[in-house]
Formats: structure tokens, sequence, C-alpha cells
């Protein structure tokens, strides 16, 4: 593919890559101030590496003791006061940091949305289920996000979360698990709720249970109190398409509204980036949801 050819296809299809510079933090701040839960500090310093995936370049960054918030607000004159909390893909062993992060705070801000791209805890913490650290730092990530609103300039009934692969599991955990505080609350953030309004799970992992492959995983609890939840995911990849089926039976069990796409062919990790499968389609779909549930009201 020329690199002209995949521009005007970014176009295309609204994603097209902010630079860099185009791109501007608008704020980052420490999820944990005053120390991080549980840490011994025996985890390597963080470090960010590149990586061919899918014939192109991503970057990876690794060894993640210290989560953060980063903040992208959209331009003024887009902005509708809804943000999204963002948690890239990794298998809860290292974070994607660009193509599922940095890159969906840009189209994001391209429909109204602020991005908030989490840096959660990575790689896995010895002893622990594999999502224990992370789900501490998402559940808080909500907490500041909704704390902040005001601040920010958001709407506190308005804030999401949307996850790739392990980043999906984690945002359904904690779509699902947000009645239930992960940690011990430490200061006055840690009243305000962690339920996220509504959930993006694009080609989510973990969903179902690796014994009998069909019922969910048993940190995943829905109730009619589950948020809203949108999910893609393609029938070849490699992470099973039953699960995501299997979480949308149970939400439309309980009368939460869901709206769920398989497609044919597309494989896994695909993020934003085009590719000649529909599946890389999803944004489009996602924002046509986005605004037929109000949530990109203004």
């Amino acid at each position: 593919m020329t690199k002209r050819f995949f521009s005007i296809l970014l176009l295309g299809l609204g994603l097209a890559k902010l630079p860099a510079a185009e791109l501007k933090i608008t704020k980052q701040i420490d999820v944990w101030p005053s120390g991080v839960p549980g840490e011994k500090g025996e985890i390597p310093p963080e470090s960010i590496t590149s990586r061919e995936y899918r014939g192109e370049s991503i970057q990876i960054l690794s060894n993640v003791s210290k989560p953060t918030l980063t903040v992208y607000k959209p331009d003024p004159a887009k902005d509708t006061g809804a943000s999204v909390v963002i948690c890239p893909g990794g298998g809860y062993n290292i974070l994607a940091i660009e193509h599922e992060g940095t890159e969906v705070a840009a189209w994001l801000n391209s429909i109204g949305v602020t991005g908030v791209v989490l840096k959660y805890r990575v790689p896995r913490r010895k002893d622990l289920e594999k999502h224990d650290a992370p789900l501490q730092d998402v559940q808080r990530a909500v907490s500041l996000v909704r704390h902040h609103g005001k601040e920010w300039g958001l709407d506190p009934k308005r804030i999401g979360i949307l996850g790739f692969s392990a980043g999906g599991h984690l945002s359904a955990a904690a779509l699902t698990g947000y009645d239930k505080p992960h940690y011990k609350p430490v200061d006055a953030i840690d009243k305000t709720s962690c339920r996220p309004d509504f959930g993006v799970l694009i080609y989510p992992a973990y969903l179902v249970d690796k014994e009998t492959k069909s019922k969910l995983s048993p940190e995943l609890r829905i109730t009619k109190n589950t948020p809203p939840v949108f999910l893609v995911h393609a029938a070849d990849d490699r992470v099973p398409a039953e699960g995501s089926v299997r979480f949308w039976q149970e939400l439309h069990r309980k009368g939460v509204g869901t709206e769920l796409h398989i497609f044919p062919k597309g494989g896994h990790g695909y993020g934003l980036r085009p590719s000649e499968f529909p599946v890389t389609n999803w944004p489009s779909l996602c924002a046509d949801w986005l605004k037929s549930t109000g949530i990109l009201k203004r």
C-alpha cells in the first residue's frame, strides 16, 4: 500500500492520523499521587520500543509501575463534553500505547470527545490475577475523570471506557464491577463513582473462561444496571469472537442496550489502522452508535 493511498483511505474513513504536533496533551496526572497500592519496586524501569506488527511499526510500552492519565481535549468548536478512558491492549504484559492509545484519542477528538489514555500497570504481577492491579488503576481512573469533570469541562454523566484486547477485558471488568471497589479508598476522589456511563470493546480478550469457553469469566457480572456497550470482533481473530457474542447475549438478556458487530475477516490488533477488511470501518459504526445513544449531544 502506497503512502498516498494509505492517507486517502484514512481520510475516507474519518481516521486521519494526526501528527504528534496536532494532538496536544491537555494535562497528564498520576493515577496514584500518594503511592501505588501493592507495588514493591520489583519491576524494571519503564521503557518504550518499536515493533513490527501486521506489517507496520507500532510503539510498545513496557514495565509500567506508575500509572498515569493523559488527557487530550478536542477543538472547543467540536467539544461535546463527552469523554472516554482508553485502555490499550497487550495481553496484560505490555501496552500498545500508540495504535490502541494516542491514535484513538485523536479519533475521539475528531468526533468531539475528550480522549483520556490510561497507562495502567504491566506486566502481570506475581501471585495476582492478570487484571488485579490494572483494575485498581482503571477504577481509580474513572473516579478521577468524574471528580475533575467540571474543572476539565466534561459531563460527569457521559464518561465512557474503550478497550482493545486485554484492555477490552479490563474495560469489561470496569463496566461490570464498578459496585465492588478493587482497593481500599485512599482519598476523597474514591468517594466519586467509578461506574462508566458506556463502554466500547474492540476485539476484547478473556471474556469467557478457559474450561467451557462459553461461560463468562467470573469477574464479569452483568446485571440490568450494567452500562450500554458497543462490541466489535472478527470471526478469524485468534481471540475467539464467541467471547464477544456471549457477552452480548448476557447484556441482551438483562435488557442492557448493546450493539455487536461480527465481521468474517480482519484478525486481531488492527486498532484504527485501515486494511482491506471492512472490520476496520468500526470507528464509523461506533460514532453512529454514540450519536444514536445521545452521547455526542452538545
